[in-house]
């Protein structure tokens, strides 16, 4: 299936030197790896149930988005058991440690996916049952 995608040249640019340097084939080969990778993280997210430790990395630019995230991290206070936090330059990385129902961890993880202001977001599961 053949498909398009807007993505900004530079993240393009860095794709295809990643690839290339790991001697894969093809931007295609990398693309369906790519997104492989994804679909796994997904579904272990989705799939896991009970009570779980987590770590949720994420970088977000500070001044848009400083405060909401704030709000939402007050939200899960439950599950939430630490934060650690470092500035880089407008950007800023931050890791939230947590314990609890996989449920409350996974809704929080959606709610800092759906920031503008915030990259990425990670997510390191280990099941306590």
């Amino acid at each position: 299936m053949r498909t398009s995608f807007s993505i900004p040249d530079d993240v393009v640019a860095e794709f295809d030197r990643v690839w290339q340097e790991q001697g894969l084939e093809s931007r295609s080969r990398a693309v369906r790896e790519a997104m492989l990778e994804y679909v796994e993280a997904h579904t272990r997210l989705e799939e896991t149930s009970g009570t779980v430790v987590a770590l949720l990395g994420f970088d977000y630019q500070h001044d848009e988005v400083i405060h909401e995230l704030h709000d939402v991290q007050h939200e899960y206070q439950d599950v939430i058991q630490s934060t650690s936090h470092t500035h880089q330059g407008e950007w800023c990385l931050e890791s939230v440690f947590c314990h609890g129902d996989v449920g409350r961890i996974r809704e929080l993880t959606y709610r800092l996916r759906d920031f503008d202001g915030v990259g990425r977001v990670r997510v390191m599961l280990i099941p306590t049952e």
